[in-house]
């Protein structure tokens, strides 16, 4: 079922499909669409609520100055689970998403059972936290000064990620469609220093009530969201938990993300 709840300042596309417990899959600035193989995957035994982000793809904002913050997206999130009146729900948060994910534990805990954050870059948690902020507006700087594939290749250097020769400027081009150039621009202007510089409540999240999973993917190990996702998990006491693949992989590769985000949802019954 496709659908648009209108919330403050935006119209919210979302999906909901399956039958079962609610699972919501939520990125940043990864819409619906990038979760929907992994969605059909979980459909035949959970209900799976997928969205676009406020500003992103079929959400659009009514104000396109206004920042997408993590509690902004943290109060869409309790709109739409009130709207689907399916939960509490678990809540898997990828990236940005995973920050949003963390933000809607602390501001709506009644709402939520459980949330695997799959590798939320919180620069916060981490001492290298200011270079990691001058990096981050350099990269936007970059990017709004118009050179795209050089934005994207400081942000890649900074996260520690390394594509094959070529792949960036594949990737990232100009070449692309007008709405994705759009979306990535948002992201850049709007979305990614909100994310970044989110501060997470840890005496709220070691409250135990939403449960937190720290999720990592196999191949992230010395990756920035990898270091910030460990200290995340030392702040509240738990083991981060492993999936495969590396900080895409449940788009990249959903047929082996699936599996073992089912035995990681098994785990929270």
């Amino acid at each position: 079922m496709n659908n648009t709840l209108t919330v403050p300042g935006a119209d919210l596309y979302y999906e909901l499909r399956g039958r079962g417990r609610l699972v919501v899959l939520v990125g940043s600035p990864m819409g619906a669409r990038s979760f929907e193989p992994l969605a059909e995957l979980l459909a035949p035994d959970y209900t799976i609520l997928t969205t676009d982000p406020r500003g992103i793809d079929r959400s659009p904002v009514h104000d396109p100055d206004q920042d997408s913050t993590p509690q902004l997206r943290a109060d869409d999130l309790a709109a739409l689970l009130t709207k689907v009146d399916a939960g509490p729900a678990t809540v898997f948060g990828s990236s940005g998403g995973a920050i949003t994910a963390l933000a809607f534990a602390q501001a709506y805990p009644s709402l939520v059972e459980t949330v695997i954050a799959h590798e939320p870059p919180l620069a916060e948690l981490v001492e290298d936290r200011d270079e990691l902020h001058a990096g981050t507006e350099k990269q936007i700087a970059t990017y709004l000064d118009g050179d795209i594939v050089g934005a994207w290749r400081l942000f890649m250097a900074q996260a520690n990620i390394e594509l094959p020769p070529g792949l960036l400027e594949m990737m990232f081009g100009p070449d692309r469609p007008a709405e994705q150039l759009k979306d990535e621009r948002r992201w850049f202007e709007h979305e990614l220093l909100e994310t970044t510089h989110w501060q997470p409540d840890l005496p709220v999240l070691r409250a135990g009530a939403p449960r937190i999973i720290a999720g990592i993917g196999e191949e992230s190990a010395g990756q920035v969201c990898d270091r910030t996702t460990r200290a995340l998990a030392a702040e509240l006491g738990i083991e981060p938990t492993m999936f495969p693949g590396g900080h895409t992989a449940f788009a990249d590769n959903p047929t082996t993300f699936a599996p073992r985000l089912r035995t990681v949802l098994e785990s929270t019954m």
